[in-house]
């Protein structure tokens, strides 16, 4: 056998991750329900995915920027009002909205249906932000600002304070 057959022939079959649309881990963070698709453990870390239902009226956290991750939102269905900046989005079912490192954002929705959208990490650490954002709910310690910006410090995230 050539060196070249030895590097193209197939590995044994790599492990396939489904989640059903019942599956998943479930996140509560006040009145946005997440559940996580991908966590990184079937990507290498490379990717992960969750799934975040917003009820009517809800404010995001606020405008911030990831210094080591990209964040894509899919908007499924309804309406998510994102911030970048001074500017404006209302994004609707079907668009996609991409957040490089670096770029400051947040998103709510202020509209009076519920939003969902899938959201993809790359790498994927960062969804232990949102269990740790939980941890801190299921503490009873109350979700400040400042928890939260403490929380984000963890992951190379920080609050846009210049668009306060």
């Amino acid at each position: 056998m050539t060196e070249e057959s030895k590097t193209s022939t197939p590995q044994a079959d790599p492990a396939v991750s489904v989640v059903g649309p019942d599956d998943g881990e479930s996140i509560v963070l006040g009145t946005t329900r997440m559940r996580v698709l991908e966590d990184g453990s079937h990507t290498g870390h490379r990717l992960g995915i969750a799934e975040s239902v917003l009820a009517p009226h809800t404010s995001g956290p606020p405008q911030h920027r990831h210094a080591r991750h990209d964040e894509g939102f899919y908007i499924v269905s309804g309406t998510v009002r994102f911030t970048v900046g001074v500017k404006h989005y209302e994004a609707t079912a079907g668009t996609l909205v991409m957040v490089p490192p670096g770029a400051p954002h947040t998103f709510a929705n202020i509209s009076e249906q519920p939003a969902v959208m899938l959201s993809t990490f790359t790498p994927a650490q960062y969804v232990q932000y949102f269990r740790d954002l939980q941890s801190v709910i299921a503490d009873g310690r109350p979700l400040t600002p400042q928890a939260g910006a403490h929380v984000m410090s963890r992951y190379a995230t920080e609050p846009a304070t210049d668009f306060t």
